[in-house]
């Protein structure tokens, strides 16, 4: 399998643009990256792909299914088994709709007496499967916070969202003085802007969230792709300001 961006996106019903994003924050790497720019996409990438549609379903945030895929206990074909239990109820619903509407137009009235999943029934699958992943990977009050409010967001405001962090890491990539006072502004705009989308952020937690930036590779290098040294900057505007 070798598909393009778009091919990509379509099988998977994304757009090129989150494709485009998910290579950017380094979620989701194109398994081939030509001299001219143009990405491709694999078997094992697709595959990833449909992970990250699972938990984006349950409402995991970005920065936390980045860990999951990373981490040494992940499974990825159960994680396919349980989205594919989804979309099979997701689509029988739709089915049924459908069928409901032919027969109002047609007049006849068919009757199919075999269980069919409720709304309901596919709402305590996905909340079943949502619990089990914070217990798994992150059962903490921010873990939770976030999911809810993703869960709640439309895909505009997902893109709004990203696009207001992108301009913040923008900035801190052009600031001159992490520490002084763009940097500190740039900081609080920043434990602003995840408090707002995501959870409540203390400075407790901005604070090890700053020493993740510098300190882990893959974060490193996303941020630094605003500019040289951006991972640093945060890390010491961040660092400068929780100890106020």
């Amino acid at each position: 399998m070798r598909l393009s961006v778009s091919e990509a996106a379509k099988r998977a019903g994304v757009s090129v643009r989150t494709l485009r994003w998910y290579d950017e924050i380094g979620l989701l790497k194109p398994s081939e990256t030509t001299q001219a720019g143009y990405r491709f996409y694999d078997g094992a990438a697709m595959a990833s792909l449909q992970q990250i549609l699972f938990y984006r379903e349950l409402g995991v945030p970005l920065e936390q299914i980045g860990r999951i895929l990373s981490a040494p206990g992940n499974d990825r074909t159960e994680a396919l088994r349980k989205h594919r239990t989804l979309l099979l109820m997701k689509r029988q619903r739709l089915d049924d709709m459908l069928r409901l509407v032919d027969e109002t137009i047609g007049g006849i009235a068919m009757y199919d007496e075999r269980p069919k999943p409720t709304q309901a029934d596919w709402e305590a699958v996905k909340k079943q499967y949502a619990q089990e992943a914070a217990d798994r990977w992150g059962n903490t009050e921010a873990f939770l916070e976030s999911r809810e409010k993703h869960a709640g967001y439309t895909p505009e405001q997902e893109a709004q969202i990203n696009a207001e962090m992108e301009e913040i890491f923008q900035a801190f990539g052009a600031c001159g003085d992490p520490e002084g006072q763009e940097g500190q502004a740039l900081a609080r705009r920043w434990q602003a802007h995840i408090t707002r989308y995501h959870y409540n952020c203390t400075d407790g937690i901005l604070a090890c969230l700053g020493q993740m930036y510098e300190n882990d590779p893959r974060f490193q290098e996303n941020l630094d792709k605003y500019g040289p040294g951006t991972a640093r900057k945060m890390s010491a505007a961040i660092a400068r300001l929780v100890r106020k």
